[in-house]
């Protein structure tokens, strides 16, 4: 079944003047070479985008990629200054700490302000009000003026708002953040909720964690453009590889300022191999519990007196399931020169079925960095899913 479209991103671009004047009389004095003193800044450039109803997605990316711009140009707070924005629905955002509240107001007057922008009828805010109250969780507030209430209250009221005006499509950019870990719950459990009524909701976060679990769809942004457009799995792995680029290249860069010269040591071959101790491929498929060896060589440009190994298994999105040094297996500093051959062999490997990664990282005993593998290999494992999550756990169960 092919579901319609509820949000049309076509040729997107958006476009801010900076302005170099620091003040009104610099302004004024320069308005004839006004040109000199700004300059223009595009957010975003040739954005294309189109989200069917009922799904989640996950827009990520550095800071200063375009998300909340996009989210913005979504929800009709900001016009594109090319291409166009198109909707199917009523949409509810929640954008900006507080936005839509008067801070002279109290929480009730704001309630309805809030809800009748979002289009909801005075009788219908009648209907959900006590409702809206009750998720917010300050009700002893709700006849307070909102410029005395703390964030967390803020979020929470804005929120209660935007869940009870029944929108068919959702915006959500990092405000679920502020609330404490209850609300916090609370939120999600809603968001659920809306997942299987067929909701469509457009999530910016950091949480990388919140996309992998709510988000069937990812979209990578970097200096305004789209990079990636796939699976949860896809666009975090792609962000996750652009992150650890960025770190890389940022130590580099501070050892050059420093004047350091570090070892160059580098992995220069990883495989994986199982049982029957041949390379198995890109992506060989072990039982539960089976072994596996992590099979690496090393490259190093002069020599490290106290090099250190480390393996460790993850999830797809990169959650560490187990990691181990040749240092916590009681080796002593490795002697690194030239050109050499590793393994580690891990004798048995728990997992439930699905797929896994491995990452490798080279250090020195005082923990400088090396070199790090996030995805050195990948592998799956097969077997009769007898639980969920990644560890398999024999368990028995009993009824008297």
């Amino acid at each position: 079944m092919v579901r319609p479209v509820v949000v049309s991103v076509e040729d997107v671009s958006k476009r801010f003047v900076i302005r170099k004047e620091k003040s009104l009389k610099e302004r004024v004095v320069n308005r004839r070479r006004s040109s000199v003193h700004k300059e223009d800044f595009w957010a975003l450039r040739d954005v294309n985008l189109e989200i069917s109803s009922g799904a989640t997605v996950g827009l990520i990316g550095p800071n200063g990629s375009g998300k909340s711009t996009l989210l913005k140009l979504i929800s009709g707070i900001m016009q594109p200054t090319q291409g166009s924005v198109q909707l199917r629905g009523r949409l509810a955002a929640l954008l900006e700490l507080g936005a839509g509240f008067h801070p002279d107001l109290t929480g009730r007057e704001n309630v309805y302000i809030n809800a009748s922008i979002l289009g909801l009828s005075k009788q219908e805010i009648d209907r959900h009000f006590d409702a809206i109250v009750d998720f917010s969780g300050i009700e002893q507030f709700i006849d307070t003026q909102v410029k005395f209430y703390s964030s967390g209250m803020y979020v929470r009221l804005a929120f209660a708002v935007a869940v009870h005006v029944d929108p068919d499509i959702l915006l959500v950019d990092e405000v679920l953040a502020v609330g404490d870990e209850p609300f916090q719950r609370k939120c999600l459990e809603r968001i659920r909720t809306f997942q299987s009524d067929g909701r469509t909701i457009v999530l910016v976060t950091h949480g990388l964690d919140q996309v992998a679990e709510f988000c069937d769809r990812a979209v990578v942004l970097e200096s305004g453009r789209v990079i990636a457009d796939g699976t949860a799995r896809e666009g975090l792995k792609k962000l996750r590889a652009d992150f650890e680029a960025t770190r890389q290249e940022e130590a580099s860069r501070a050892n050059d300022e420093l004047g350091a010269t570090p070892a160059k040591a580098n992995f220069t071959g990883i495989a994986l191999r199982t049982a029957s101790g041949k390379d198995e491929g890109p992506n060989p498929t072990i039982p539960s519990g089976s072994p596996l060896v992590v099979a690496m060589e090393t490259k190093t440009d002069g020599r490290v007196e106290d090099g250190v190994l480390g393996v460790s298994i993850t999830t797809p999105l990169g959650l560490t399931l187990y990691s181990t040094t040749t240092t916590m297996l009681g080796s002593a500093p490795l002697r690194l020169e030239g050109t050499q051959q590793f393994l580690f062999d891990l004798s048995s490997l728990p997992l439930t079925p699905g797929e896994y990664a491995v990452r490798t990282t080279l250090t020195t005993s005082g923990g400088s960095e090396l070199h790090t593998v996030p995805v050195a290999g990948e592998f799956s494992v097969d077997g009769a899913e007898s639980s969920r999550g990644p560890i398999a756990v024999e368990t028995v169960f009993r009824a008297f």
